[in-house]
């Protein structure tokens, strides 16, 4: 995988042309679409229902299941069978017959395997990385012990993006422990580490006796009044915007697929639930035409990427 150049659409074909069976079979339907461009809106859209984000989800969701998933596309076919053209729903039942179900092992710690690993001594305070010292209950029964390799030293894992904990496996259970750092802002709000080096140099700067507390306070409140000017500064500060969860958004106490416009976009009766799209619908799927997608072969060059942050 290579990241995709700004405003270059060709990069990624497939993705722009699933937007635009999406923006032509759905969004362009809903109420108080503005469209690409001003020929493609209605005369007043503002003045229009509208949803939230939660309940456009909703809405592409539906549309996806229902009638996306349950339309033939000329690219899925049985070698063995010429001519037939199957839908994905179709297709992946034709594949479950074939293959069978496939059981893939489910781990909700696998995403700890992936993070990058740390041998550290575990004192009577906890254990120290990069001038941070990690705390948690699950340290007491190896407090001042050694862990049996070589260097008597412990695995512990470390995210990045994330320093206000690291997290440790305990060897007799196994399982995943987080160790808090002292100076953790708070766990909505991540910190990584890189924005901790910047925040550690600008308060060098300012203070003799630096603290990391109050370097990370001040650096936050120097984001929230704009004076991160720098390219650096913008990069680390969308990284932490990225680790933030989403706000979790009350339910609609009217689901979206009884909205009027929905219904009518659907075509579903008034008090029955969505139906499949008929298998026997045309054949519009996300096949490529001549005449709308231009695919350029990529040359191999080394300033590919030089202009990938211009207008980050």
């Amino acid at each position: 995988m290579q990241p995709a150049r700004l405003r270059t659409g060709r990069d990624k074909g497939p993705l722009e042309r699933f937007f635009l069976t999406l923006r032509e079979d759905l969004l362009q339907a809903l109420p108080a679409n503005k469209g690409p461009d001003l020929h493609s809106r209605g005369e007043r859209p503002e003045g229009e229902a509208f949803f939230f984000l939660h309940e456009l989800e909703a809405i592409i969701r539906e549309w996806v299941a229902c009638v996306y998933h349950h339309r033939p596309h000329t690219s899925l076919v049985d070698p063995g069978v010429p001519g037939l053209r199957m839908s994905p729903a179709a297709m992946f039942e034709h594949g479950l017959n074939r293959a069978g179900y496939i059981e893939v092992p489910r781990d909700p710690d696998l995403a700890f395997e992936f993070l990058r690993v740390e041998r550290r001594t575990i004192q009577h305070y906890g254990i120290d990385l990069d001038a941070r010292r990690y705390n948690g209950a699950a340290l007491d029964p190896y407090r001042g012990l050694l862990s049996g390799e070589r260097d008597g030293k412990w695995p512990i894992a470390v995210n990045p993006d994330d320093i206000n904990a690291v997290y440790f496996r305990d060897p007799a259970s196994r399982g995943w422990h987080a160790l808090a750092w002292e100076h953790a802002p708070g766990r909505d709000m991540p910190v990584s580490e890189e924005a901790l080096q910047f925040a550690r140099r600008l308060a060098a700067a300012r203070d003799r006796f630096p603290d990391d507390k109050a370097a990370v306070r001040d650096l936050f409140e120097r984001w929230n009044l704009g004076l991160g000017t720098t390219l650096v500064e913008r990069r680390m500060a969308l990284r932490l915007a990225r680790e933030q969860k989403a706000l979790d958004l009350p339910e609609s106490e009217e689901s979206v697929a009884t909205l009027p416009s929905v219904r009518r976009l659907m075509d579903l009766p008034d008090a029955a639930p969505p139906q499949h799209a008929s298998t026997t619908a045309a054949e519009t799927g996300d096949d490529d035409a001549a005449d709308e997608a231009e695919f350029v072969e990529l040359e191999d060059e080394g300033d590919f990427y030089l202009d990938a942050l211009e207008d980050a």
